[in-house]
This record gives C-alpha cells, structure tokens and sequence, in this order.
C-alpha cells in the first residue's frame, strides 16, 4: 500500500512569533499595542514543524486562522470581558490598515494589506481571519531571513514601542548590539507626524521601551546617541547577548542550536521573594520556640521556689 506523502503538521506548545526581518522593520501604520498583539498571536499560529522536524514550506502553510477571547485572555492576562472588545476592534484594524515595508537600497516603500478576510464571531467570542497573498512571504519560516521568538516574552509590556524594540533586538540578539537611524525608528515606531521634536520622540519612545524591557529582563539594554554636529542622527542600543550552544542527539547525530536568554527579572524576584518569605516563617516560627523557653523556665523557678516554701513550712 502506497503511503501517503501528507505529513501532519506539529505545533508547538508554546506559541511562537515567527517574521521576516523586512517585516520586522515594518510601518505598522495605526495599530494601536492591543491590535499588534492580536495580529502576533495570529501569526504565531501559523508556525509549525512536519514529522520530519522541518519548517513548512510556504505552500503548506495555512492562510486562515482563529484567535478566541479566552486565548487572548489567558496569554496576554487581560481580563476576559475585555478580550472581546479588543479582538472586535482588531477585526476592523486588520481590514483597513495596510503595512508599509521598506524596498532594498532604501528605494521607497511596498504597501501590504494583512487580511483578506476577517471575521468577528459575537456569540462564540472569537475572530477568524485570511492572511493576503502578499504578506505570506513575509510569515514562511527561514531561519536565516527570518526571526523568531515566544509570544509569552512580550505579553507583560504595556507599550507598542516596547514590544517593536523588544523584537528589534531579537533580529540582533546574538551580536549584544543594533544601530538605527531616528528615520528608521520614527518608522518602526510609527509615530507619524507626532513627537516632531527628537526629545520627545526619544522620551516617549525608546527611553520608555528601554525601560520597561530591563524592569522585565535582565538584559542591561542601554543606547548611544550617534550625532552630526548637534543634531542626533543615529541611535545605537547596546544589551546582554543571547547564548547560542550547539547540542547534538547522541542517538540520531542531529545537532540543534539551544538559546540561552537574558532571564526574566519579574520570575526572579518572584523565586527570591518566595525564598525570603520561607526563610522569614522559618525565622518567626524557631523565634516562638526560643521566646516559650524562658517562660516555661520561669514557671519552673517559681513551683520550686513554692515548693520548697511549702515544705519549710510544714518542717
């Protein structure tokens, strides 16, 4: 019997953003922060390994896909009466809103729509959507031209700008260091015609980013600016570097790249401050016990002291 050539499709368990760096870099247009993270939740959805533990190809890689409140709600902990709010206004934002992504030799701009489709269910609470032709290339997974990250790592910010800079930096992740023009910046933030002046741009853009991203990771993220003269034309982040160790399976001779991150501040001091709260019930408790024992020697003094008084008196 002739086995068939359709391999199933394994997904992982922890979704994953998977994007073209050219997309990376894009013009969001109007997005506001929740409309980007639904638009990433979608897309990670679209990742995935056949069988044979490879990436899809782009001709097996499914364009249609459904987001519900209570997915939204569990990863992103917003509450879930919320979620259907911000997935009903995503549907429209997805529809309307096109993206911009630079051409080669900085020669203009592609504009791309993301959905060709979208639907917002009112009774089940969830959203249905169909990724445009054109942004496709932009979703397949070539790790050599493509980034890729945890959808859980940008769910604790609180601004677009963070989670747009928290991306750049994966694109760099294994130098420690990225340069961008404030053109480029002004781009990817999407900040239009807001914040003209550089001080305001620079404060409410990535000096904010930077940080928002080192109160949730360890990662020392710090920027230079590059200037001409007096004028700021350039900024250079520099952060901790992610690890890149090369694994081999002792069994199947395959080796694999293992990425070891800068750690997540919040885990931590949420594991120091569970220690220290054990080591304080510790302490309080052998305090108690050692506070009982003059007490009880003290009790022991006096019955004596009746005692022997009792007895005397008896003499």
């Amino acid at each position: 019997m002739k086995k068939s050539s359709t391999l199933s499709v394994i997904k992982s368990k922890t979704p994953k953003v998977y994007k073209s760096k050219k997309l990376n870099n894009a013009n969001f247009g109007d997005f506001t922060h929740t409309d980007y993270q639904v638009f990433l939740y979608l897309v990670s959805k679209i990742g995935g390994v056949d069988e044979c533990g490879k990436y899809l190809q782009p001709e097996k890689i499914q364009r249609e896909h459904s987001l519900t409140a209570k997915e939204f709600s569990k990863l992103f902990n917003v509450s879930l009466s919320n979620c259907y709010g911000i997935l009903k206004k995503a549907v429209d934002r997805l529809m309307k809103v096109d993206i911009q992504i630079r051409k080669p030799e900085d020669n203009g701009f592609w504009r791309i729509n993301v959905c060709s489709m979208a639907e917002y269910n009112i009774k089940d609470g969830y959203i249905s959507v169909k990724f445009t032709d054109d942004i496709m290339p932009y979703l397949a997974q070539v790790r050599e031209k493509f980034i890729l990250y945890n959808l859980k790592e940008i769910a604790k910010f609180g601004s677009l700008y963070t989670t747009r800079l928290y991306e750049l930096i994966q694109e760099f992740q294994e130098t420690g260091w990225l340069l961008k023009s404030v053109q480029q910046l002004r781009e990817i933030f999407a900040v239009g015609s807001s914040f003209k002046l550089y001080g305001d741009f620079k404060r409410y853009t990535f000096v904010h980013a930077c940080q928002e991203i080192n109160y949730n990771y360890n990662m020392g993220l710090r920027f230079e600016e590059i200037k001409e003269g007096r004028k700021v034309v350039a900024v250079k982040f520099f952060f901790k570097q992610t690890i890149v160790n090369q694994v081999t399976n002792q069994k199947t001779g395959k080796t694999t790249n293992i990425y070891t991150k800068p750690k997540d501040q919040l885990k931590t001091k949420r594991k120091m401050n569970s220690k220290l709260s054990s080591s304080q019930e510790n302490l309080e408790g052998q305090l108690s016990f050692e506070e009982l024992k003059p007490e009880t020697t003290s009790i022991k003094s006096l019955m004596s002291s009746f005692l022997s008084k009792f007895t005397s008196s008896k003499k």
